[in-house]
């Protein structure tokens, strides 16, 4: 699933036209950047939720010659977060573990492909989730000490620590029941993740590439000119 419904409030004035799924970096939207990442790891059908904009996105995947196949999810009616966003597409989700994908996270690989390396790390039987993290020191466009610990293949939120190593990078692995518990309408992801993450159920890997979150105009134009400078 591609999480595309957020408003973009923090890219304005580049999404006063569009969605900020369909604001573009080094000539391609970052929805693209996403879908172009979840085709080469092997997804066939991948469901977006749509929102801000809703008929321009639409129009724009339907446009999409490539792979994967895309199924909509709408939420014209009400903006319903992460996990809202999940649970109103559960139908759409089966019951096999998916990717969960927003789609401010761009990246380059250096060793084992980001979403082959996280699909590889998670681990049903013992993970009711597993994240992929970036280093911080190899990261741009995130602002924050750090939202993450790893240790030995599980996830810890910072808490009261001053930093951590490790952000969110943006796509992570579960099961669509995960949110079978919570009720219809907005929240979020990172509520249920808390949960697993105290009962050492919260897997995490760390992605070996650089990883850029593209959530204003300043960190877009970084990360512009970075893939621009990749040979």
């Amino acid at each position: 699933m591609v999480l595309a419904a957020g408003l973009g409030t923090r890219m304005r004035p580049l999404t006063d036209d569009r969605p900020k799924a369909l604001v573009e970096v080094n000539g391609k939207a970052l929805i693209d950047h996403m879908l172009d990442r979840l085709a080469d790891a092997g997804v066939t059908t991948a469901v977006v939720n749509v929102h801000a904009f809703a008929d321009r996105l639409e129009a724009h995947l339907a446009n999409r010659t490539a792979a994967p196949k895309i199924v909509i999810s709408d939420e014209r009616g009400e903006l319903l977060e992460t996990g809202g966003g999940v649970k109103k597409a559960r139908a759409l989700l089966g019951d096999d573990p998916i990717y969960v994908a927003n789609i401010d996270a761009v990246w380059t690989e250096d060793g084992l492909p980001a979403l082959d390396a996280l699909s590889a790390a998670y681990d049903p039987a013992t993970m009711d989730a597993c994240l992929l993290l970036a280093p911080l020191e190899r990261s741009l466009g995130f602002d924050g000490p750090g939202d993450m610990f790893l240790d030995k293949g599980l996830a810890r939120f910072r808490g009261e620590a001053p930093s951590a190593p490790y952000a969110f990078a943006g796509v992570h692995i579960t099961r669509p029941s995960v949110v079978d518990g919570e009720p219809d309408g907005p929240f979020s992801l990172s509520k249920l993740w808390r949960i697993m993450a105290a009962q050492g159920r919260l897997g995490a890997v760390v992605l070996d590439g650089f990883w850029m979150h593209v959530g204003d105009p300043r960190a877009r134009g970084a990360a512009q000119q970075r893939l621009e400078a990749q040979p």
